[in-house]
């Protein structure tokens, strides 16, 4: 009987593992991940070790994200066309040099320049991740594969603060903060040697057969659509740019983003007519799912991706409360979001989209019970019932995540796997510029009526954005019960 985890490729007398495959393409995704979230911790002492001003501590941020969003399409259709493999070892050779250039920079700027190149690398290598899962898993492997990749982002945006907090708690404030970028340096190196050893890199050895025998794509043109890429770069560009540059003149970007966007589809559409290989099949957004899929989840990090930082801001300034019990307060919430990303994987592929309506239902009472919690301060509520309350929607994001990964996946075809990963991943980080930019802009305009009224404020817009998720899951799930005609 022949072992399904077993890979084959042309060309090749050895065989692969898809098991391996998922250990190696997962350890880089976490590490991504939490140099996303584990630096709000490091930016204070940042700031005082390289006397950085609000301004390069706002780019420490917002420079990764940035380089994040607009190399994920980018990235993703380069390794559906010239090998995933590949690509995701040159991510990871750009994120490992950048951390140690992190670790080791002089002034704010270089540490800027670091922060970028890192994004850069995390966005060549994350659809990847995608793609390989969609190319070497199906059925329910597939959600069980996804259910891992839950895990994962579950447990390192746990795990990334808490590791950074320890680090700087035991080398010091004034170094230790360089050692969160070194801890990159292995996991990266270690990484890039299993990939090496364990991948089947199939695309390359295709190409490479395809050369010494003189098949087709030997003498085949390499088409990358350099123009389709370069008008969906800038489009995302302006998009994010100014929700996150928070500079007055940015603004003046926003009406050049949808125009941006009208020619990049007007361009897709003529290059595909012409018989080029568009940067983008615009066939993928007819793949309901996919569409579907991609819209709720774009829609509810529009509200629940500031949720934390705003809550930390709260309970910091508003009640007191010490960063490290900040942290600690969310650690349930991720360690459950990590289980339940596992559990939902028996419910995917038969009874996935009502499991996505109830957990955003969820969502929402989460985030309105943390609500309920701030309010009832005055009258002796502890604080620290938020764990409660943070654990309730730990729980529904995780599951929430790992089923509408896999159910919008469900229909790609696995060669445009890293292009569709990639562009559902860029939507996500969108919605989470903007909705950082909305919630936080509430959250500081109210203010001055006070720290509870700015809270309050803040996670009713949370809750609308979470609603409307909700809202769109429905129809989804509605359109999906409705007969073909």
């Amino acid at each position: 009987m022949t072992d399904p985890n077993i890979i084959r490729v042309e060309g090749t007398d050895r065989t692969f593992h898809r098991m391996k495959v998922l250990s190696v393409v997962l350890l880089p995704l976490a590490m991504s991940l939490m140099a996303l979230s584990a630096v709000n911790v490091a930016l204070p002492t940042i700031e005082l070790g390289l006397d950085a001003t609000p301004t390069d501590v706002q780019w420490i941020l917002s420079g990764y994200a940035l380089a994040l969003g607009v190399s994920l399409i980018p990235a993703g259709r380069a390794g559906d066309v010239l090998g995933r493999g590949t690509w995701f070892v040159v991510g990871l050779v750009l994120f490992v040099a950048a951390s140690l250039a992190c670790g080791l920079a002089p002034t704010p700027f270089l540490l800027n320049v670091g922060r970028i190149v890192q994004g850069i690398g995390a966005g060549i290598f994350s659809p990847q991740v995608t793609g390989m899962i969609q190319q070497y898993f199906w059925g329910q492997g597939r959600a069980k594969a996804f259910a891992m990749f839950g895990l994962v982002i579950s447990a390192s945006v746990a795990v990334g603060p808490v590791l950074t907090g320890a680090i700087i708690e035991a080398l010091g404030p004034e170094n230790g903060w360089r050692w969160a970028f070194f801890i990159y340096i292995p996991i990266g190196l270690l990484a890039i040697i299993l990939a090496l050893a364990w991948f089947p890199f199939e695309t390359e050895r295709k190409r490479r057969l395809a050369r010494a025998g003189g098949g087709p794509a030997a003498s085949g043109r390499l088409d990358l659509d350099p123009v389709g890429t370069v008008l969906l770069t800038l489009a995302i560009l302006a998009l994010m740019y100014p929700f996150m540059a928070h500079a007055a003149w940015a603004w003046w970007l926003l009406p050049a983003a949808p125009v941006l966007v009208w020619l990049w589809v007007r361009w897709e559409r003529r290059y595909a007519a012409r018989g080029g290989a568009p940067m983008v099949d615009m066939g993928l957004f007819g793949y309901r799912s996919f569409r579907n899929g991609m819209l709720v989840s774009g829609t509810m990090f529009l509200g629940v991706a500031s949720s934390f930082a705003v809550l930390a801001l709260f309970l910091q300034n508003g009640l007191g409360v010490a960063a490290i019990a900040v942290g600690l307060v969310g650690l349930p919430n991720a360690v459950v979001s990590a289980f339940s990303s596992v559990w939902s994987v028996r419910y995917v592929m038969d009874r996935g989209r009502p499991l996505i309506v109830w957990m955003l239902g969820l969502m929402a009472l989460g985030v309105l019970l943390s609500l309920g919690v701030a309010l009832l301060q005055p009258l002796g509520v502890p604080w620290w019932v938020l764990a409660a309350t943070l654990t309730l929607n730990g729980f529904a994001m995780g599951a929430f995540g790992s089923a509408n990964q896999t159910l919008s996946m469900q229909d790609v075809p696995a060669e445009h796997g890293g292009t569709a990963g990639g562009i559902k991943q860029t939507v996500e980080r969108i919605g989470a510029a903007l909705g950082n930019a909305m919630v936080v802009g509430v959250f500081f305009g109210l203010v001055p009526l006070g720290w509870t009224t700015a809270f309050t404020g803040a996670y009713l817009a949370i809750t609308l954005f979470v609603l409307a998720a909700l809202v769109l899951a429905v129809v989804d799930e509605r359109q999906h019960r409705a007969p073909v005609a």
